[in-house]
């Protein structure tokens, strides 16, 4: 199976997972209006799902290993659809927190998963950019989500979004249950070998740099709406097209990002270390720059280029990381560098939102310029191997 058809089945997969779990960032303003919430607890919205995810991420890691991926992607997208019912008949806000939860526990599956799914499928010497083609589906699932929201929303009912999410996700995990054999795992299900991965100085690098990039790039996914509706004064419609734009420019960062370090005389790590190092260090100048624009266009504009490099970062990181590790450490590995993004996106977006109500966006977007430097400054002795 070690064929581009194994490689788009597994983006496929991602694809629907994404439609589920990005769906949440494109309500972000349904929710507030439904709820009349302030935009601190509309941030809430995004820690509730990132929670459910980071928590589940270790047992999620161990049972990939142990039984391999199969399984667990056609259960957890199954999953995935409940939540996404639960989310759309939910009628008070904490319960709305509380399916949130339910789809990011569902979602935990996906990267240990498909990290490891992708090294079952990649073609000979075209691992990184298989890698960022099956990231590609995390960029084109939420674009979906937000046309999808935006559309359900725009006629009134932005629940029936995810009831179409739901359906979509049953269907595409029965079609990926019929066709996708997958590789067995050892069998013995363990604790994940936490101390043996940290000994390792790159492995640590990325852990940090993953906490600092997850801030990023959570924050920027779930604030764009906000951003341009409260600041910039656009409408809805514009703002829902500014999000799908950004998932659009940044699945096309992780295609050129996989390219480009499968052509550079490196090792896979160092390759990709250093194409991770430049999308941080010029994501510092997007964020700065979204500040300076003003316009509904220009300010689009302005997201959909740092969504190139921002949101460029996970098929890199991945690629990294999973360099890093053997093949059978893969899901305990992707455990450990998801739980530091996602604890990133745990703490930034309801800070960003504490910023934008206390101070204006202009700082929240500045903090996160700083992000993306200490990010970049984290993966410095890594480049350097």
């Amino acid at each position: 199976m070690r064929e581009w058809r194994g490689v788009g089945l597994v983006g496929g997969w991602q694809v629907s997972a994404s439609v589920c779990f990005y769906a949440v960032f494109a309500t972000t303003a349904f929710l507030r209006a439904d709820f009349d919430l302030t935009r601190f607890r509309t941030g809430l919205a995004v820690t509730a799902v990132i929670a459910g995810y980071t928590l589940s991420l270790f047992a999620a890691g161990a049972v990939v290993d142990a039984y391999g991926e199969r399984l667990p992607m056609v259960g957890g997208l199954l999953a995935m659809g409940v939540a996404c019912v639960a989310v759309a008949v939910a009628p008070s806000y904490p319960l709305v927190l509380a399916s949130l939860v339910l789809l990011g526990v569902a979602y935990a599956t996906a990267m240990p998963a498909t990290n490891r799914a992708v090294l079952v499928v990649a073609p000979e010497g075209r691992r990184n950019l298989a890698m960022n083609v099956k990231q590609v589906g995390v960029t084109v699932g939420s674009g979906l989500s937000a046309g999808l929201i935006t559309v359900a929303g725009a006629g009134g009912d932005w629940e029936m979004g995810f009831l179409v999410a739901a359906a979509v996700a049953v269907a595409v995990a029965l079609a990926f249950a019929r066709d996708y054999e997958g590789r067995a795992g050892s069998g013995t299900l363990s604790t994940p070998d936490v101390r043996g991965l940290l000994s390792g100085r790159g492995y640590r690098g990325l852990l940090v740099a993953g906490f600092f990039l997850g801030a990023a790039v959570f924050t920027t996914t779930g604030y764009v709406v906000l951003h341009m509706t409260d600041a910039v004064l656009a409408s809805a419609a514009v703002a829902g097209g500014t999000l799908a734009a950004v998932q659009v420019t940044g699945s096309l960062g992780r295609l050129g990002g996989g390219a480009v370090a499968d052509r550079l005389p490196l090792s896979a790590s160092v390759a990709n270390a250093r194409v991770l190092v430049v999308q941080a260090v010029v994501s510092v100048g997007g964020f700065v720059g979204v500040t300076l624009v003003g316009g509904p266009l220009v300010a689009a504009a302005a997201f959909a280029l740092l969504g190139f490099f921002v949101l460029g970062f996970p098929g890199m990181y991945y690629g990294c990381l999973t360099a890093l590790v053997d093949d059978d450490e893969v899901g305990a590995a992707t455990a450990g560098g998801q739980t530091a993004i996602n604890l990133g996106g745990l703490v930034a977006p309801p800070a960003f939102g504490y910023l934008a109500d206390t101070a204006g966006y202009a700082l929240g977007w500045y903090a996160l310029a700083g992000c993306a430097a200490l990010a970049a400054v984290a993966l410095v002795p890594l480049v350097r191997e």
